[in-house]
């Protein structure tokens, strides 16, 4: 019985390599494992949204991440995030497809959970929940950590990823769970959110107005400059910092200066703003 447990084990890790491996090749740039059990470990929703209710065969999730870039992160709202928004969506699912085809090759049951749970924008106000979580998928596949601004922060991008998740039958070694909170509570995220959602400053993970949040989402999508994602934008979370930079001040100041109807300091803004005047509504 031990020897077959070995050998079990054994299977799992190397199956695990060459997901990863085959992950990479479909440009995956995080890629983390999380047993179904996991969910009821940490008990932190109703077991409706674990992936063993949603897909009954899953005995392990495998979540799968993209980064956002920052400098065009930096022009939201505007139809250049947008379009990178649109277009880390379209490479999730394609990879996540692959993924689960690649697994039913060999002769695991597998499905994929699209990037985005909801059909519009204007669902999410009157119901601000999908029916399944890549937040938490991310959390207890190892990624990184839950912060202030309900986003899963990882080590390498902060809070500046996109997330998809691949449910399989198969048993998969696990990736640990990130133990130290990476989010370092500099309240940025609620300092400069244009429709102050989050309303809370003594716990880790914000206190939150969801239907406001959604309802300015729906606003942006109606001037074809949808989503908002100051929060993430301006998180100082992250390696890819060290690569673009962090202005704390700039971030700070613009939502006081647009506040006043006065974002227009040519010196400073007019990168952001060249953009912004251009493909979207006013």
């Amino acid at each position: 019985m031990a020897d077959n447990r070995m050998a079990g084990k054994r299977a799992g890790i190397t199956l695990k390599k060459q997901l990863v491996a085959k992950a990479g090749s479909y440009g995956a740039r995080l890629v983390g494992f999380a047993p179904a059990e996991r969910w009821a470990e940490y008990n932190e929703m109703p077991a409706s949204y674990f992936p063993q209710h949603v897909f009954p065969h899953t005995r392990t999730v495998i979540v799968l991440a993209l980064p956002v870039f920052i400098p065009m992160l930096d022009t939201t709202p505007s139809i250049v995030y947008s379009e990178l928004y649109a277009t880390l969506n379209r490479l999730l699912d394609e990879m996540a497809c692959k993924l689960a085809l690649h697994l039913n090759n060999k002769g695991f049951r597998a499905v994929f959970f699209p990037r985005d749970g909801y059909g519009d924008i204007s669902v999410l106000i009157d119901k601000p929940q999908a029916a399944f979580s890549h937040v938490f998928a991310g959390k207890y596949a190892g990624l990184g950590t839950i912060g202030y601004n309900h986003t899963l922060l990882t080590r390498e991008y902060g809070p500046r990823v996109r997330l998809v998740s691949v449910f399989t039958d198969a048993e998969i070694e696990p990736d640990a769970v990130c133990e130290k909170d990476l989010c370092i509570k500099c309240l940025l995220c609620k300092r400069c959110c244009p429709t102050s959602a989050f309303t809370s400053a003594g716990s880790l993970i914000a206190e939150m107005d969801k239907r406001k949040c959604a309802e300015y989402h729906a606003e942006l999508k109606s001037k074809y400059s949808y989503p908002c994602g100051v929060c993430i934008k301006v998180c100082p979370v992250g390696e890819d910092r060290s690569l673009y930079g962090m202005n704390k001040g700039k971030y700070l100041k613009e939502k006081n200066l647009k506040e006043k109807n006065s974002l227009a300091n040519p010196e400073e803004y007019a990168d952001w703003i060249h953009i912004r005047n251009h493909g979207t509504k006013k």
